[in-house]
């Protein structure tokens, strides 16, 4: 692994922590934001699956 690898992995984690940091500063309820987040991950997911079927 590459020194430019490993920062830009700890970079990803930073702004992971910062993100969650100010969302759960907003108190949501964590149940219904899994649940959006599992639905947007099939949507793309689903998304991703209809476009290599069709480019084959």
């Amino acid at each position: 692994m590459t020194e430019m690898a490993v920062l830009q992995i700890v970079l990803a984690i930073g702004w992971l922590v910062l993100v969650g940091s100010a969302y759960a500063s907003y108190q949501k309820d964590w149940g219904k934001t899994a649940q959006q987040a599992l639905t947007w991950v099939a949507i793309f997911g689903g998304a991703f699956l209809l476009v290599s079927l069709i480019r084959g």
